[in-house]
């Protein structure tokens, strides 16, 4: 420092700093610091208060939609019974059906019910022969075959699948084993 710097009074070396544009640095007082962090803290929980919205919202419409898929699940399935339906009355309304025309008709009824099992992937189970599966088979007798015991032997209703899920179990007749 040079002898004037020495003798200079604080007001002056201020003075000098603030030409030379370096202001000194002033700490924020506590009062100005919590105005902030009060500032802050009310943005936060703006934003939160807003998230917590949204999420509800999203909550709300994703159990709005899983609702009316529940719904209306069926509508394809039951738009396409509806031609069922109708033939079945159609039949039901013939004044002077003749046995050969009321079995062409339910003959015609039954390949647009296949096609609509078909559509929708429901299948038909006719297990005769096969093992019993008691997933897929409701056994309703047991009887004496000369078949494996086990084997289903005779069904006296069908079982249906959807996809591979049972719709409903065949009822069947299960071979019984040969007692020695």
């Amino acid at each position: 420092m040079t002898d004037q710097q020495d003798n200079a009074t604080p007001e002056e070396i201020d003075a000098t700093a603030a030409a030379a544009g370096s202001a000194p640095e002033v700490m924020p007082s506590l009062e100005e610091l919590l105005r902030r962090a009060e500032l802050q803290a009310l943005e936060h929980h703006d934003a939160w208060l807003r998230a917590k919205a949204e999420t509800e919202n999203i909550r709300k419409r994703a159990q709005d939609d899983v609702a009316k898929a529940h719904k209306f699940a069926v509508d394809g399935f039951s738009s396409e019974l509806l031609a069922v339906r109708d033939s079945l009355e159609a039949a039901a309304g013939v004044q002077n059906a003749t046995v050969e025309s009321m079995k062409s008709g339910v003959e015609i009824t039954l390949r647009q019910l296949t096609s609509v099992f078909e559509k929708f992937a429901i299948r038909e189970m006719n297990p005769v022969g096969e093992k019993f599966d008691p997933h897929r088979h409701q056994a309703m007798s047991m009887v004496e075959s000369g078949q494996p015991a086990n084997t289903v032997v005779e069904v006296f209703q069908k079982g249906y699948l959807l996809h591979e899920r049972v719709l409903r179990p065949a009822l069947v007749a299960v071979a019984r084993a040969k007692e020695a």
